[in-house]
C-alpha cells in the first residue's frame, strides 16, 4: 500500500452529516491517492507508519482540515463598476428604483459588452484568487450581464478559462433570464423566446453551461416566463437553480421545487408552503447573507421553516457588482450566524456538504470521506467555530486541490 500523500497530525472536520458536531476526527490522518481521498481517520489507527504509507508525509503541527470550500452562487465575471449606485443607496434611492432608472444590472450589461474580454478575465481573475486564498476550491460562476449571444458566450467563456488558470473546480450557468436588455424595452416575452430559441441553444452547443438560472421577481420575470426558459433548460438536458423569492414572495421557491432544481437562492420572502415544497424536492436553499446586508434588507430567509422540513441550506458569497460586491466566503458564514441565526455547524456546512450539493457534486465533494475528491482547506485555528466566528482574519494556511499543494494565490 503507497499513496501518494499523507497529512498526519491533523484535526479533521469531515463534514460527515450524523456523527459527532463537524463530523470532528481528533489527532487524525488523511492519505490521498490520485487526487481523491484514500483514508481518513485517527492517527492511531494508521495500518502503517506514515512514512510507509504514502510518497510525501505532511505534518500539519495540530491545524484544522476541511473540505475545500464552495462557492454556490456568484456572478464574478463581470465589466464595469456600480460604486455610483451604492452612492444613491445612500442618498436612499432603493435597488428597485435604481433598477427602474436603467441602473442596475443593465447597467453591468452595457459594460460587460463594452469591456474587451482580455480585460474582463484579468479583472474576473482576481476576483477569483481573493476567493481562493480563503480556502475555496470549488466556485459556480453565472453568466447573465451580456443578454445577448456573444456577449453570454463571452462571459461563460472567461469563467472556463480563469478557472483553468487558477486551477479550481468550476461549474458555469446560463443566466440569460437576468434582466430585460434596452433592446427588448417593454418585450419581456419576446425576450424570453429569444432566449429560449437563440441564446440558450447556442450556449449549450458550445458546451459552456453546466445549469440553467433565472430571475423570477418583480423586477425580474414572472413564473410564466421563468417556466418557459425550465422548459427550454429541460430539453438541452441541463439542471435548473433560481434566484427566488428575493423581494417578494412570488412563488420562486415552490417554482423551483416543481422544477427539482438543484437550488433556491437568495429566499427572503419565500413562504413556509415553498419551504415544504423543496424539501419534497430535495432543492437546496442558498442563502445569500452578503446581499442581504448590502442592500439594507429587514426581512432574513426562513430558516426555522428550512430546519423544520429538512431542508438543506448553503451559503455563498452571490459576487457581483451591483447588490453584493462581497469577496469573503468566510465573511459570509460570519454574516449567516449573526444576521440569519444559522449555527456555526450550519454555517461550515453552508460552504462544504450542502454548498456542494447545490451544484450537484456530492457525491464528489464536500466532505472528507474516502473516494471523495482530494480537495482540502487547512486552518491555523482552535475549533472550527473560529471560521464563522471571526471577522476581517484569513486562517487558511494551505490548500490541496486535487491531492496537489497550491499556491493559495
Amino acid at each position: 500500500m503507497t499513496w501518494d500523500s499523507i497529512w498526519i497530525n491533523a484535526n479533521l472536520a469531515t463534514m460527515v452529516a450524523g456523527g459527532e458536531k463537524y463530523g470532528a476526527c481528533r489527532k487524525a490522518a488523511i492519505g490521498v491517492e490520485r487526487g481523491r481521498i484514500a483514508w481518513a481517520g485517527l492517527l492511531d489507527d494508521l495500518p502503517e507508519k506514515p512514512d510507509a504509507l504514502a510518497t510525501e508525509v505532511h505534518d500539519v503541527g495540530g491545524a484544522w482540515i476541511t473540505p475545500g470550500l464552495i462557492d454556490c452562487h456568484t456572478h464574478i465575471v463581470y465589466g464595469g463598476s456600480r460604486a455610483h449606485e451604492f452612492e444613491m443607496r445612500l442618498d436612499g434611492a432603493t435597488y428597485e428604483e435604481i433598477a427602474r432608472a436603467g441602473g442596475g444590472i443593465v447597467s453591468t450589461v452595457r459594460a460587460t459588452r463594452e469591456t474587451n474580454e482580455t480585460e474582463i478575465a484579468a479583472r474576473s481573475l482576481a476576483r477569483l484568487k481573493t476567493l481562493i486564498a480563503e480556502g475555496v476550491t470549488t466556485i459556480e460562476i453565472k453568466s447573465g450581464y451580456g443578454l445577448d449571444v456573444d456577449t453570454e458566450i463571452k462571459q461563460l467563456r472567461v469563467a472556463r478559462a480563469i478557472a483553468e488558470q487558477a486551477g479550481v473546480n468550476l461549474r458555469t450557468t446560463f443566466l440569460g433570464a437576468h434582466a430585460l436588455p434596452p433592446e427588448y424595452a417593454g418585450e419581456p416575452d419576446k425576450y424570453i423566446a429569444f432566449v429560449c430559441d437563440e441564446a440558450l441553444p447556442a450556449v449549450a452547443a458550445a458546451g459552456l453551461a453546466d445549469a440553467v438560472d433565472a430571475f423570477c421577481e418583480t423586477i425580474g420575470f414572472n413564473a410564466a416566463q421563468t417556466e418557459r426558459i425550465f422548459a427550454a433548460a429541460r430539453n438541452h438536458d441541463l439542471p435548473v437553480k433560481l434566484h427566488a423569492d428575493q423581494l417578494s414572495d412570488g412563488g420562486g421557491a415552490a417554482l423551483a421545487a416543481k422544477y427539482s432544481a438543484l437550488s433556491a437562492d437568495h429566499l427572503e420572502y419565500t413562504s413556509k408552503a415553498g419551504a415544504a415544497a423543496m424539501a419534497q424536492s430535495g432543492t437546496v436553499a442558498v442563502i445569500l447573507p452578503g446581499a442581504f446586508y448590502f442592500l439594507g434588507e429587514t426581512q432574513p430567509p426562513p430558516v426555522e421553516a428550512f430546519r423544520k422540513h429538512g431542508v438543506l441550506i448553503a451559503i455563498a458569497t452571490d459576487c457581483n457588482p451591483g447588490s453584493s460586491p462581497v469577496l469573503s466566503l468566510l465573511l459570509m458564514l460570519n454574516m449567516a450566524c449573526t444576521l440569519f441565526r444559522l449555527t456555526t455547524e450550519e454555517a461550515l456546512a453552508g460552504v462544504t456538504r450542502n454548498a456542494a450539493r447545490a451544484l450537484g457534486m456530492g457525491d464528489t465533494h464536500g466532505t472528507l470521506e474516502v473516494g471523495k475528491a482530494a480537495d482540502l482547506a487547512i486552518w491555523d485555528i482552535a475549533e472550527p467555530a473560529d471560521l464563522s466566528y471571526a471577522i476581517g482574519g484569513n486562517p487558511c494556511v494551505g490548500i490541496v486541490q486535487g491531492g496537489r499543494i497550491r499556491d493559495k494565490a
